[in-house]
């Protein structure tokens, strides 16, 4: 058996699964595909509830995690 990874536009993914479905031995595995939409539906949401003061510029950060971890 060989496994297949394949990256196509979102209005073709139905059409591919209605056709690989009767296939026997098919195994179809959404769970990374649910996994991306709990994280991406997390991100959305955390940037609807950030304010501006919440942000903080690269070299920031950097200066932060170097204070963090290079000490």
């Amino acid at each position: 058996m060989r496994q297949v990874t394949v990256t196509i536009p979102d209005e073709y993914y139905e059409n591919l699964l209605q056709f690989l479905r009767p296939i026997p031995d098919a195994i179809i595995d959404t769970r990374q595909e649910e996994y991306n939409r709990s994280i991406e539906k997390m991100v959305i949401e955390r940037l609807e509830n950030s304010k501006p003061e919440d942000y903080v510029s690269w070299e920031e950060s950097k200066k932060r995690l170097d204070a963090k971890w290079l000490k």
